[in-house]
């Protein structure tokens, strides 16, 4: 997340004791002040880490987020988890903080660390009896190579599109089983917030596994400042928070496919676009004020946000309105 959110340097000394330590088995830490800092450390009693599992429960509450970092394989260069623990009842702001910083707090402890990263929303997932059921759910999920996946991957966009243009029509499209990423509905969620006015959040979609994931949410973006941040070497759908004059957020979704993109990267996001609106006001509760597309990030003009036209149209519009254009569209039949 663009948010100057970090790991403290006392959470990083903490860390490293964690690693150092034969006594320990977790560090929980906390968002404070823009910073990740360390709450509580969790002794080790056990030789298994799962006996110590319980100790966790008193330390979480069921309306505030937590990072655990857990010594799973003591011993292991690589034995440990990256634990996010969001609440459904914890505050929509803080929920999209903690799932979109986690892989801040991984890279700056060092990826090689966490053998795992797990996102969890209930503290029973955090027992004993719950990390087995992690553990089995992992194991049913068999290995694909990356050539079984991208093969997947296009048979499900083939049998979406098999569908036809009269099933993706509606509020809910036909598709309802569009996989996301950790911290995508709360950052969406976010937006209809006063507070978040000026927030971009943009999404991409992770191949070849096709899962929509949060590429990252700018809080602050003057809507001159729309064209600058949205990634210009990918596709992206964006969701803007408009500083507007209104009490209510108006939330305007953005499709950009830069001339750049790969042509199976432009078949995806083309196919991907009435699904990605329907998680956002299905899963998000939002209504948008407007929807933009432009090829090119550089099209999104702050007279484009501001305007009832999409680029496109414009673009449509201006090209048939100059004159000396060499070509005009026949009249359909019966009209003279």
């Amino acid at each position: 997340m663009q948010s100057g959110i970090s790991a403290s340097q006392e959470l990083q000394d903490a860390f490293n004791t964690l690693v150092s330590s034969s006594g320990q088995r977790a560090v929980i830490a906390h968002i404070e002040n823009e910073q990740i800092v360390a709450a509580t450390t969790i002794p080790a009693h056990g030789d298994r880490f799962e006996d110590d599992l319980g100790q966790l429960q008193q330390h979480l509450t069921p309306n505030k987020a937590a990072y655990i970092l857990l010594k799973t394989h003591a011993g292991s260069p690589d034995g440990y988890a990256a634990v996010t623990y969001v609440p459904n009842a914890a505050p929509v702001r803080q929920k999209m903080l903690f799932a979109s910083t986690r892989l801040t707090l991984a890279r700056e402890l060092g990826l090689e660390r966490f053998r795992q990263q797990i996102f969890t929303t209930e503290a029973s997932e955090l027992t004993k009896e719950g990390w087995a059921k992690h553990e089995a759910h992992t194991a049913l999920d068999a290995p694909l190579t990356e050539e079984e996946s991208g093969l997947k991957g296009a048979k499900d966009a083939e049998a979406a599109e098999s569908v036809g243009t009269s099933g993706r029509r509606g509020h809910v499209t036909s598709r309802v089983d569009v996989k996301t990423g950790e911290g995508v509905i709360e950052a969406l969620e976010c937006l209809k917030e006063e507070g978040c006015k000026g927030t971009l959040v943009q999404l991409k979609y992770q191949l070849p596994a096709e899962v929509l994931t949060l590429d990252s949410s700018t809080d602050g973006v003057e809507p001159s400042a729309v064209a600058g941040t949205i990634a210009s070497n990918e596709p992206r759908y964006s969701f803007y928070s408009s500083p507007s004059a209104g009490a209510a957020p108006e939330i305007l979704f953005i499709y950009t496919c830069p001339t750049s993109s790969k042509v199976k990267e432009r078949m995806i996001y083309a196919t991907g676009k009435s699904w990605t609106r329907t998680v956002a006001e299905r899963d998000a509760g939002i209504i948008f004020a407007k929807s933009l597309e432009a090829t090119e990030p550089r099209e999104l003009t702050t007279d484009v946000l501001g305007g009832s036209q999409t680029a496109a149209a414009q673009d449509e519009a201006a090209s048939e309105s100059k004159p000396g254009n060499g070509f005009a569209r026949p009249k359909r039949p019966g009209r003279r």
